[in-house]
């Protein structure tokens, strides 16, 4: 039985980079690098797909990919204006003052 060949990231990017310089077909690059033609097509997929998330800003990039982190700094927050708005009643209280007003 013989086992699946891994490929690794530099080899796939080197194979998809030769698909797009558009000097040779893709059996002919397959057949060089010893690869089937649907893999190189595989790679080359995903490759324009994920190609778009280079030019992502990353601080956007973070925050869509793990929503809880942003939950648990929004939650923290949420505590934080919590503590800080019961205080203020609090001394507003002490000093005869009625919150919300401006004075």
């Amino acid at each position: 039985m013989k086992k699946r060949s891994q490929y690794s990231p530099a080899f796939k990017l080197k194979a998809v980079l030769m698909l797009l310089k558009e000097e040779k077909t893709a059996a002919e690059i397959a057949s060089e690098l010893e690869i089937h033609p649907t893999m190189l097509h595989a790679w080359h997929r995903e490759f324009l797909e994920k190609a778009v998330s280079i030019f992502t800003d990353k601080r956007k990039r973070k925050d869509e990919q793990d929503p809880e982190k942003l939950n648990e700094h929004l939650y923290k927050q949420i505590g934080q204006l919590k503590v800080e708005n019961d205080f203020l009643v609090q001394a507003c209280a002490k000093l005869n003052l009625k919150p919300g007003k401006g004075r």
